[in-house]
């Protein structure tokens, strides 16, 4: 049985009212199915599949809700079909607009680049996706799959840098409104696993993040906690959350309960 807590402390990071915009689900908004049977001229009794309605119409979804839609991904998480990563990127969907500047802080071997440039580009070529890693290797790795997967005019819009995330500012442009940062921290996928990213750099890059993010905006992270090092980043992550103002950010964290070493899927959405 899977076991999750959705902890989200109303003490420090939000208010009640903002924690249930996103995780309630509304019992009228479930459709109930059962099984009835009705006579037939034919063939006697059949099976036939209602679906009964709730006698009260669904509530309207929250106003002020930072992610409208996101029932379905939640549930999806919930129930063991999607990934942390999964997670993520159904959110990013409900925030991110074509046109926009993005940021993967962590690209790795280039799937969330990937992601991003498809939530980003238009016709406008408006939409730009700027990729960071400290390791080569990772970007050689993004540029090989991107070069698999994108024409010449789309390979436009994403910019390579061989840089730490913690120096982002360096080369993101001043004026960019940048709608996502996105973090998959830990250790490069099939590279050396003894190189990782470090509590004291992803601190800074947080912080870096919360300078250039645009209202409306999201920093997303996955923290792995299954490697020597993991658990320490998420007490970073968790320390860098737990002082944003109210007023300012939603902040929340999914967590499993009797999965230890289990992906840490966190979003801090700038109202």
């Amino acid at each position: 049985m899977l076991s999750l807590t959705l902890r989200h402390s109303f003490t420090s990071l939000t208010s009640y009212s903002s924690r249930t915009q996103f995780f309630a689900l509304s019992p009228q908004r479930i459709n109930t199915f059962c099984c009835c049977a009705k006579p037939s001229q034919q063939n006697g009794f059949i099976s036939e599949l209602n679906t009964l309605q709730s006698s009260s119409p669904p509530p309207p979804s929250p106003k002020h809700s930072p992610f409208p839609g996101m029932e379905d991904a939640l549930v999806s998480y919930l129930c063991g079909k999607k990934k942390a990563t999964d997670l993520a990127h159904m959110v990013w969907k409900h925030v991110v607009k074509k046109g926009d500047t993005v940021i993967d802080a962590t690209c790795g071997n280039g799937f969330d680049t990937l992601a991003m440039l498809n939530l980003v580009a238009d016709d406008s070529r408006k939409g730009y996706v700027y990729a960071l890693d400290i390791q080569k290797d990772a970007l050689d790795n993004t540029s090989i799959l991107l070069e698999e997967s994108l024409n010449s005019d789309e390979k436009q819009l994403v910019k390579l840098f061989n840089i730490c995330h913690s120096k982002m500012e360096e080369v993101v442009p001043r004026n960019a409104s940048v709608r996502l940062v996105a973090f998959n921290l830990g250790y490069l996928p099939g590279g050396e696993k003894e190189i990782i990213t470090k509590p004291e750099t992803t601190f800074l890059a947080l912080e870096a993040a919360e300078r250039i993010l645009m209202p409306g905006g999201l920093i997303s992270i996955v923290v792995y906690v299954g490697h020597p090092g993991g658990r320490e980043e998420l007490e970073a992550v968790e320390t860098f959350a737990a002082r944003m103002a109210v007023e300012n950010w939603i902040c929340c964290k999914l967590h499993m309960l009797n999965r230890p070493y289990a992906p840490v899927p966190i979003f801090l959405f700038r109202r």
